[in-house]
């Protein structure tokens, strides 16, 4: 799987995410949970303060399964209730998948936890293309099929009650910790999506500057994508330091 995070082109991201903070997410679509329910996923808002969203899907040989291993321990350590301060939902991108597939998924990650779990803390939901299509492309998280597997971006989505998108944040990454998430960060996004409050990504470069190396199965620094940008950034200084300097000071240069 390869990985991208956030697209180049403005007018079209055809993988990435686009943030919609502000708007909703559709509530009245269905999906089938790890217990082959059919479920409406405003159902799934009920009776909690908050949602964390994900979109991943549970064959993934990427960054999937480290994403939510991260999640996981954040929502273990925590000192908010998962289950009534918030709620997990994770949804298969990949409507081939089948909630016997869901539930291989949510036994190895549930298993890790010390607190005891509400059945509604965390849900992994599984669907078909169309209402799968729209509560991503509502969400700004777009992605594509490459054969069996899948090119995306990895997030969180927080969501209050109303459906309606608070806060994304983006896991940094290094080759050392793997992913990684600040307690911190994520008892605020929770907190200011209880309130509603919608708070833009100030730490989006963090992803854009990291690819995956299939090779390796790691993620690595871009290199040559940051030497572009800080190449661009010093032709831009020097620019303006030609446009606006005296021209006393050019005098005495020369």
């Amino acid at each position: 799987m390869l990985f991208t995070s956030f697209a180049e082109n403005d007018k079209h991201i055809e993988v990435g995410i686009d943030e919609q903070l502000g708007s909703k997410i559709p509530l009245d679509v269905h999906f089938r949970d790890a217990d082959s329910n059919d479920v409406v996923l405003g159902d799934l808002f009920r009776d909690t303060k908050a949602i964390v969203l994900s979109f991943n899907y549970y064959r993934c040989p990427g960054i999937c399964s480290p994403l939510l291993f991260e999640i996981a321990s954040i929502a273990n350590q925590s000192d908010l209730e998962i289950g009534y301060d918030y709620r997990i939902i994770t949804i298969s991108m990949d409507n081939r998948e089948t909630p016997k597939i869901a539930a291989e998924k949510r036994k190895g990650f549930l298993e890790g936890f010390d607190k005891n779990l509400p059945e509604h803390a965390w849900t992994f939901l599984t669907g078909d293309s169309v209402n799968i299509h729209k509560v991503s492309d509502a969400a700004g998280f777009y992605f594509k099929r490459e054969g069996d597997q899948f090119r995306h971006s990895g997030a969180f989505i927080f969501i209050n009650t109303d459906g309606k998108i608070c806060r994304y944040l983006f896991p940094d990454y290094t080759n050392r910790l793997g992913f990684d998430i600040l307690p911190l960060d994520f008892k605020m996004a929770v907190l200011e999506a209880t309130k509603g409050k919608e708070t833009p990504t100030i730490a989006q470069v963090l992803q854009f500057c990291y690819k995956y190396n299939p090779a390796s199965n790691s993620y690595v620094f871009d290199v040559t994508r940051i030497s572009g940008a800080i190449i661009v950034l010093f032709a831009v200084v020097f620019f303006l330091f030609i446009k606006f300097k005296p021209k006393k000071e050019f005098k005495k240069l020369r």
